[in-house]
């Protein structure tokens, strides 16, 4: 049986969860030719599991922010060079960076110019801010992995090889609502009031957002009887961090904190407040109406509001090209906003909002794993 040598970097948890959904298709692809993979690079469990050797923490690399990354800026420019130099003298047949593009680009643009064929899974948001990436783009990659359509269309026009393979979260999420499984699976009765709150997954997100969300829900609390707020942490480290602010300063309100279970929490809520982020298409696709909220230093925010091309921040906004989704961003994200957005949300069912939902669910859902290892199978 001969083999494949396949560099693959994922950045973050969202990576890693595309990452194993793409290592799951090739392999397929790779046992039909009687063929075998071997995996090598920056991992999460799940691509772990699967067999990919990671030669340092992907937490390294999940970081919030322009200043964060410049405050980290050696540290990770030396991780990088290491990579490259490990990896190159291994020869994989190809690269695949996924998402992270502050460290892949610069990665892929390396190894590309070893000889080595490169492909960037997640189009990184160049067509919102810093459209001036695209050159580099064309340095680094032979290939971009769209995930939304509207970004091919962006790439065609400038050149740059690239596929819209789809979404694996709207391949693997029903298209149907599923509140009331969802509800019993977690032991939640059916006519309580259940406010979803998703900080984020990284360090730095929780830093800035777990207490204004929880003083909104304390607010929210007053109001609404017997609210009950779920709370999932994407690790036991995540929720360390969690729980004495939960217990110190909000033991008065209703909290389940979980972990590992933030698509079965999303579904099960009546309303959620959310980072904005990934987690606003999961949402939507779990068609929960929700709140995105987003603060990061004030410095950060000076750098990145003046770059910002586009008039939506969150993806269902985005691929409606209209407001689904009430954004409250840096200075807008206070506790009163928050509660006026979620309130309604919470009182009311949201029926009209969900049947918009379930159509951009429909447009975005292509088979994206297969369609991705079956993009990414003719440069091996």
């Amino acid at each position: 049986m001969s083999k494949l040598r396949i560099g693959i970097v994922a950045g973050e948890h969202s990576g890693d969860i595309l990452g194993a959904d793409l290592m799951s298709a090739l392999n397929v692809l790779a046992a039909n030719e009687n063929k075998q993979i071997e995996y090598k690079g920056v991992a999460g469990p799940k691509m772990m599991a699967l067999g990919c050797e990671s030669l340092f923490d992907m937490e390294e690399l999940a970081i919030m922010g322009i200043v964060e990354i410049l405050k980290r800026y050696r540290r990770l420019s030396k991780k990088r060079v290491q990579l490259v130099e490990d990896l190159a003298n291994w020869q994989p047949d190809v690269v695949i960076g996924i998402d992270a593009p502050e460290f892949n680009l610069g990665m892929e643009e390396m190894l590309k110019q070893k000889g080595i064929k490169t492909v960037h899974y997640v189009s990184p948001s160049v067509w919102a801010w810093r459209q001036s990436r695209v050159e580099k783009m064309k340095r680094a990659c032979d290939l971009v992995l769209a995930l939304l359509p509207f970004e091919k269309a962006f790439y065609d026009e400038r050149n740059l090889p690239c596929e819209f393979v789809g979404h694996t979260m709207a391949d693997q999420i029903p298209l149907e609502d599923q509140q009331t499984q969802l509800r019993e699976h977690l032991n939640i009765p059916q006519a309580q009031k259940v406010l979803g709150v998703l900080p984020g997954s990284r360090g730095s997100e929780i830093k800035f957002l777990l207490k204004p969300f929880l003083e909104t829900a304390s607010v929210l609390s007053e109001q609404i009887d017997d609210l009950l707020i779920l709370i999932p942490a994407v690790n036991e480290k995540r929720a360390e961090t969690m729980r004495p602010v939960i217990v110190q300063e909000f033991a008065h309100l209703n909290v389940r904190l979980s972990i590992g279970n933030a698509r079965e929490v999303m579904g099960a809520s009546d309303a959620v407040l959310l980072a904005s982020g990934t987690a606003t298409l999961e949402t939507m696709l779990m068609k929960t109406p929700m709140v995105a909220a987003y603060q990061v230093s004030w410095l950060s925010y000076q750098i990145f509001s003046r770059m910002v091309k586009t008039p939506y921040f969150t993806l269902p906004n985005l691929l409606a090209q209209e407001m689904l989704v009430p954004e409250l961003i840096q200075h807008d994200m206070t506790v009163d906003a928050m509660v006026a957005e979620l309130l309604p949300l919470l009182q009311t069912p949201q029926i009209e909002l969900k049947e918009k939902y379930t159509e951009i669910h429909s447009s975005i859902k292509r088979n994206a794993s297969q369609r991705a290892a079956d993009v990414i199978w003719p440069l091996l």
